[in-house]
Formats: C-alpha cells, sequence, structure tokens
C-alpha cells in the first residue's frame, strides 16, 4: 500500500482530533512578536475554535501526530483493533504545518495529541520534539497545548511543560469501574499520578519565579483534562462529583465534557445511542455554578434527580431553585453576593451590575430587568421595591410556567 500523501494525512489526523474537546487557550501567558523577532502571537487576530480569557478566539491547528495505537479503549475510533485508515506525522512535518499555516494566518496556534506508537515514552518524547523545534529553532510565539501521556517518563512530560503554554491529561472516564472496563490499558492511579505530577512541577515553577526572573515558565496556562459522557453508566452525579475532586485535588484550569460519539465496529459494551447533547451542556453548567458562582458539589448534586441526572429540560441552577425554595425569594437590595449569584437568570455581570446600582439607589423591577435576558425566570425569585412574588415561588406548576421550551436537538458532527 502506498504512503499517503501529505494532504491524505492531514485530513486522516484532523478528523481523529476532532473527538478531543480540551483545546480551548484560556489562561496563556501572552507572547508578542514586537521588536521584529520571533514569529506568531497569542494576542494576534484569527479565525477561530479556542477562546483567550478576554473573549478573542484563537485559532489552532489541531491534530494528531499519529492514528495509530498499541491501547485498544472501546470507546475510542483510534484503537488498535479499529478498522480505521492509519497515518503519521514525523515531528518536523508538524513543525513545517505550522508554520505554514500560520504564515497564511489560518491559525495561532497549535494543539496536538497523538495515538500511542511503539510506547507511551517514544510518542511523548516525539511531541515534546515538535514543541521544542517550533519554540527553540524557529522562535515560535504563538499558544501550544500538547496532549500529554501519564505512562510517559515522567521527565518527558516535565520537558513538555516547559515548551507548551498548557498541558492535559485525559482522566477519559469519571469512575474507576468505567476505566476499567473501557479502557483496560489505562490505570485511574497512573492518570492521577502524572496530574499531581504537573501540579507539583507548575508550583515549584511558580516559586522559582519569584525568586528568579530569568526561570523559564512552566505551563503557564495550566492543565486540563476531559471525560467522555454516556459511555459508562456514570451518571450526572458522579461527573460533577469527579470534576470537583479534580479541581481540588490537581487545580485544573478546565474540565471538558465530551459527549460519546458512536465509532465504527463498536464494541458490544459500548451503547448503541449517543446521549443527548443537551446533557453535556448541562455539565458545563453546573463546573460554572462550581467555579464561579459558588456552588459546592454536593449542592449541585442535590439538583439532580433520584437517579443522579441532571434535568435535561432546565439548567442545574433553575433545577437547585425549585428543589431548594425556602431559600427564596432574594431581595436584591439586601441580599448578598453570595445570594444574588444562586438566582436563576442573574449571571456574575448582572450581579455586578445590580450590587453597583443599588448604592446609589432602590432597584425596581424593571430596573433588573434590563440587566437579564428574561424577567420571567426571575419573578418567582426576587424581591424588588415594587415587586413581591407573594405566593408565585410556591405554586406546584412553577416549573412549567419558567421551564423554556424544548427545541430540536442538535447533532454533534452532522454535515
Amino acid at each position: 500500500m502506498s504512503q499517503p500523501s501529505l494532504i491524505e494525512r492531514l485530513a486522516i489526523l484532523a478528523d481523529a482530533a476532532k473527538y478531543d474537546a480540551s483545546c480551548a487557550s484560556s489562561g496563556t501567558s501572552k507572547r508578542n512578536s514586537k521588536g521584529g523577532t520571533g514569529i506568531g502571537s497569542t494576542e494576534g487576530m484569527g479565525i477561530c475554535h479556542a477562546y483567550a480569557p478576554d473573549g478573542r478566539c484563537i485559532s489552532l491547528l489541531k491534530i494528531l501526530l499519529t492514528n495509530h495505537c498499541v491501547f485498544d479503549c472501546h470507546y475510542c475510533i483510534n484503537r488498535k483493533s479499529s478498522n480505521v485508515r492509519r497515518a503519521r506525522f514525523t515531528p518536523q512535518e508538524v513543525v513545517d504545518l505550522t508554520l505554514s499555516f500560520y504564515r497564511r494566518n489560518y491559525i495561532e496556534g497549535l494543539f496536538l495529541s497523538s495515538g500511542i506508537v511503539r510506547n507511551s515514552s517514544h510518542t511523548m518524547e516525539q511531541m515534546v520534539e515538535v514543541a521544542r523545534i517550533l519554540r527553540e529553532e524557529h522562535d515560535f510565539r504563538g499558544y501550544i497545548h500538547l496532549k500529554t501521556i501519564p505512562e510517559a517518563d515522567p521527565e518527558l512530560v516535565r520537558q513538555a511543560g516547559l515548551w507548551a503554554d498548557r498541558v492535559s491529561i485525559n482522566v477519559e472516564l469519571p469512575t474507576k469501574a468505567g476505566l476499567t472496563k473501557l479502557a483496560p490499558d489505562k490505570s485511574e492511579a497512573v492518570i492521577e499520578g502524572a496530574m499531581a505530577d504537573v501540579k507539583e512541577a507548575i508550583a515549584e515553577n511558580k516559586d522559582a519565579r519569584k525568586h528568579f526572573r530569568s526561570a523559564p515558565k512552566f505551563a503557564p496556562a495550566g492543565q486540563s483534562t476531559q471525560m467522555i459522557v454516556g459511555a459508562d453508566a456514570a451518571s450526572d452525579a458522579d461527573i460533577v462529583g469527579k470534576a470537583s475532586a479534580l479541581y481540588g485535588k490537581f487545580r485544573l484550569r478546565r474540565v471538558y465534557y465530551s459527549a460519546f460519539s458512536p465509532i465504527p465496529d463498536a464494541s458490544s459494551v459500548l451503547p448503541l445511542k449517543r446521549p443527548p447533547l443537551i446533557r453535556e451542556h448541562r455539565l458545563y453548567q453546573s463546573d460554572w455554578l462550581m467555579r464561579f458562582y459558588g456552588f459546592a458539589a454536593r449542592e449541585v448534586q442535590a439538583a439532580a434527580g433520584a437517579d443522579g441526572m441532571l434535568p435535561l429540560d432546565i439548567d442545574p441552577k433553575l433545577a437547585w431553585a425549585l428543589k431548594f425554595r425556602e431559600s427564596f425569594p432574594v431581595d436584591v437590595n439586601r441580599a448578598p453576593r453570595e445570594m444574588l449569584l444562586r438566582v436563576p437568570g442573574l449571571g456574575t455581570k448582572a450581579v455586578g451590575a445590580i450590587l453597583a446600582s443599588r448604592r446609589h439607589r432602590t432597584l425596581r423591577l424593571e430596573d433588573v430587568a434590563k440587566l437579564t435576558v428574561s424577567v420571567t425566570k426571575l419573578r418567582p425569585f426576587i424581591v424588588t421595591a415594587d415587586w413581591r412574588p407573594v405566593l408565585l415561588t410556591d405554586r406546584a406548576d412553577l416549573r412549567a410556567l419558567i421551564a423554556p421550551q424544548r427545541s430540536e436537538q442538535l447533532e454533534l458532527f452532522a454535515a
């Protein structure tokens, strides 16, 4: 069989990388090309798929080094028993592609992952070499995210952090039982051990930079991970609990959730249908509640039903508010920030605006309505100078009154 051309390999390996959701570039340090040296920039303009902290789109070349793999994870399209067309890049080819795409203003950075070829350390060494060549030989200032391999030599993972803006290690599945069943070649202890090593390296680097300004940065955008949703029997409560534990133990920047997508020639242990994408969306909303709204994991879990699943027709904050109505209504002119953040329909910006405005005036319902998309969701849960919900908060049919109309479910990879 003839070797696929570069363009054919790019098509194969870019398509194979689409299942990895954890490629956002938020949190990186800002580099630029001022002074006439170096190429690339994390501050330039581009067309894109990842977002910086200030909301800028950052376009990334997102590919695998290879889709060959010695592992046989049941949920993975690139598993060794899968009947897919295989391809592989050399480190230099990935470097050339990255620079070529950058010079055409297609991208501002690189997201590189890989199947495991030969062994984990050999593959990790190849990925690190891509980042090293870009940074050291071409003075590349763009964003680099390396998907590291937990089974690889820890020293290689540390080298990855010296060249990349962000490193990530996928926990794959939210429960140990699920990982054992669907990814028999992987170990929860090994994965979490590698994440702990990265956390320690980041902490050591921050300490070193306090004493020596010349100390090289280590993964300035931190580390992230990804969990597959719907491939095993884990409930939303299980996933929320796992995410909270990961944030607490490893100080992750992000946990990404990826809805399981059925693959060709799938194992009989996998579900026949993908979970609804709205489930993935509800988990991201739950993640936001824990990270930005002051909710504890147990509170988000309490919003789930008896089966541990979050409702799909309403967001988790509304589900929590309906379940714990004794916490409402909240007086927008008197309540502290942490209680305002629990009001369905009020985001962090709206709460900030309320706190700033009420220093100078007493807020009415129409004032609050200007800060949100719809006041309908707010009415049962707030008190203003001219509005009090009276018995509305306790109505048996409140959910039906304020729940949004259901819309058609979109497909993740539909043409």
